[in-house]
């Protein structure tokens, strides 16, 4: 069935791309299975990889004609463990080990990181998590060179592997020089989404918005939560930013694992508070890279996950490098095509006030939700030049499907992200009885539209001359 579909899931599914997936015949195949936006990590491969990758993505959209968005990820300052004396080391409880400055440890207790300022930022008594968490490390003394540590979880470790420092206060900045340089590139190359790791304050997304303004980008700023500052500085991130990504990986291991599902719950009702899309991320079919099914928990989770309100769930792993990246997708769809039955059913309209688009805008968007569902309205369509009046639409979660319709392909491509909304390019956009006619054949086609059947068409700010907003009921066959 060609995309979109008023049969497909309203929540969003972001996939990454690796090498399972690397071909445009499978990124096609994981565009017609349900993937939404893909994923590009710049914490692996290299300018070029990117590059081949973005154009293979392009290719595989024009192949199916659908917009699919593109999520750039910045690595950020991701800290890792420099080379081992010895791989791997096996660290047992009550070992003495130090961090070292320099590239070359000249011991097998001798430690190197990829961060230069490391052994200056540890102090005396602070945690040290290697390899996801599963080593855990406490510094007893410090000097010029060295932040001896005591081994407290013992585990095996390994090259290039993470560290995490959870409660350690680092001078390091969020967008290091390779980061602003992928930035760059990705403004200039039309990215649709650019993401931020560990942010840890509304200043770091203002950073990134700054740098994509003065490239000319409309990129959408996307926070990655996964410190404890960020959390600490939860409201005023979700403000500044686009929209937000639960990044769970990192965030699970730099808080109490056990406290992640509660951080997740607070993370989305603050994104829903203010009207700004979440993306739940790391695991969610985590089995799925060996396995063709999932766990119950697992099913579980995508479920709570949606019905908390998360806009989008992201695949990591499971379609970049795991033996099942289109069968990940199908079943991420099924999952959330069952849940949303029990989600509309029940869902109140969001009613919040945002600043990101004109206070009438917010108004008439509101009134047309509320007057397609009092009159069973099979269809609502949204005009818009920016996709801001898509956002608001989306936020309110009716029941009745909703198209965002552009002739803007950027625009489209952004509003991929939006929990509801199908992007649909219109060759007739903003012109009156023509654009209707056109909304009608495809509605016949694609949304079982028929004679009688009643559509509520909103238009956005500048899509009217002189005008902010309309409302037009259309009856088919008129």
């Amino acid at each position: 069935m060609p995309r979109p579909s008023m049969q497909e899931a309203c929540t969003k599914i972001v996939a990454t791309v690796g090498p399972s997936c690397s071909t445009r015949e499978k990124l096609a195949g994981l565009i017609r299975a349900g993937v939404d936006v893909f994923r590009i990590n710049t914490a692996h491969g290299t300018r070029e990889e990117h590059e081949q990758v973005l154009e293979t993505i392009r290719e595989a959209s024009r192949e199916t004609r659908f917009p699919v968005g593109v999520l750039l990820d910045l690595a950020g300052p991701k800290i890792r463990l420099g080379k081992l004396a010895h791989e791997p080391m096996t660290c047992s409880i009550g070992t003495t080990l130090s961090f070292v400055r320099g590239e070359h440890p000249q011991s097998e207790t001798e430690l190197t990181s990829t961060y230069e300022q490391l052994v200056d930022e540890l102090e005396v008594g602070d945690r040290v998590l290697l390899a996801d968490g599963s080593v855990a490390l406490q510094v007893e003394s410090t000097d010029d060179n060295h932040a001896k540590c005591v081994v407290t979880a013992a585990g095996t470790i390994r090259s290039r592997q993470g560290i995490n420092l959870p409660g350690v206060k680092l001078s390091v900045s969020a967008l290091l020089p390779r980061d602003i340089d992928n930035a760059i590139w990705g403004a200039k190359n039309g990215i649709d989404l650019i993401s931020l790791s560990f942010v840890r304050s509304a200043k770091d997304v203002k950073q990134l918005k700054q740098l994509l303004v003065e490239h000319g980008s409309q990129a959408l700023a996307i926070a990655k939560i996964e410190k404890p500052e960020a959390l600490e500085h939860l409201d005023a991130i979700v403000e500044e930013a686009d929209g937000i990504m639960v990044a769970r990986g990192d965030l699970g291991v730099e808080i109490d694992v056990a406290e992640t599902p509660i951080a997740q719950k607070r993370i989305i009702r603050v994104c829903k508070a203010k009207l700004k899309p979440v993306i739940v991320a790391t695991q969610m079919l985590e089995s799925m890279h060996l396995s063709a099914r999932p766990t119950r928990a697992e099913v579980s989770d995508i479920a709570n996950a949606i019905l908390d309100g998360a806009d989008a769930c992201m695949l990591s792993g499971e379609t970049a490098i795991g033996n099942h990246p289109a069968k990940a997708v199908e079943t991420m769809n099924r999952i959330m095509l069952c849940t949303e039955r029990e989600l509309i059913e029940h869902s109140p309209h969001n009613t919040v006030p945002t600043n990101r688009v004109h206070p009438i805008t917010s108004a008439v968007t509101h009134a047309a939700t509320n007057i397609a569902e009092a009159i069973s309205a099979k269809l609502i369509v949204i005009a818009t030049r920016s996709g801001n009046t898509a956002w608001i639409k989306s936020a309110s979660r009716s029941r009745i499907p909703s198209i965002g319709v552009s002739d803007s392909e950027a625009t489209l491509r952004r509003i991929n992200l939006l929990w509801g909304i199908k992007p649909i390019h219109a060759d007739n956009f903003g012109k009156g009885a023509e654009f209707i006619d056109e909304i009608c054949r495809w509605g016949a086609e694609h949304a079982e539209l028929k004679r009688g059947d009643q559509v509520v068409f909103v238009t956005g700010t500048g899509v009217i001359d002189k005008a902010h907003n309309e409302i037009l009921v259309h009856t088919v066959g008129d």
